[in-house]
């Protein structure tokens, strides 16, 4: 695959990414009680396929570093391995909370009555996610793939996501922002991931205009 196409492919996959979780975030929302099960359901399942794009997405940047910054590949590989540590920590939890709605007979709050998310969505996952933007930022920074908003906001919210985390010690109502479910702690911090994942993936793809035809073929990795 050359140069071109791969930042193609990365971006696109980014901005699919971010479109699901964009259309996740709204349906935690809409009701102010327990939820139906069709809305949790729906709302997980858009989650869970936005997960998987996710993974592809840290996959192809790895890629896209390793080819481009050897020398930065140690951080190409770290925000792989964090991406994929926090999709899975994460579709453990959708998978908790469908659980506990297909077991019931009756509307219940999977934010609320499934304790075993709290640490999940939470803490868990805004270290994990910190881990995965700053070295996201890093690669870039070193590398040169992207423009320099593009590390600087990845820092950014690599440090909102740290300031989360202490949030375990502050209860479990999710309408409190900073509480271990709550809206700032969860909801607050995916909506944030799911703006900046779009704008990464709208520049990853436009950047690809930007290789020179004469460097667009990727060279053969040398062999071990």
């Amino acid at each position: 695959m050359n140069e071109i196409v791969a930042r193609r492919f990365t971006g696109a996959v980014g901005i699919a990414a971010a479109a699901g979780l964009i259309l996740e975030v709204p349906l935690y929302f809409v009701y102010s009680g327990p939820p139906p099960q069709a809305n949790v359901l729906a709302r997980l399942l858009i989650g869970i396929l936005a997960l998987g794009l996710v993974l592809v997405f840290a996959t192809a940047f790895r890629e896209l570093v390793k080819r481009a910054a050897p020398q930065a590949e140690w951080a190409g590989t770290l925000a792989f391995a964090s991406g994929l540590a926090y999709t899975v920590v994460t579709l453990v939890s959708s998978g908790l909370e469908a659980g506990a709605v297909i077991a019931t007979d009756h509307p219940i709050d999977p934010t609320i009555s499934v304790s075993g998310t709290y640490i999940l969505y939470g803490t868990i996952s805004r270290m994990l996610l910190a881990m995965f933007l700053g070295s996201f930022g890093y690669a870039v920074s070193k590398s040169g793939l992207l423009s320099r908003w593009a590390h600087r906001s990845a820092y950014t919210l690599a440090g909102i996501n740290l300031a989360f985390m202490p949030s375990l010690f502050f209860g479990n109502a999710p309408a409190h922002f900073y509480a271990a479910n709550g809206w700032g702690t969860t909801a607050l911090m995916g909506g944030l991931l799911s703006y900046w994942l779009l704008a990464i993936g709208i520049t990853t793809y436009r950047s690809a205009r930007r290789v020179p035809q004469q460097a667009a073929i990727f060279q053969p990795l040398p062999a071990p």
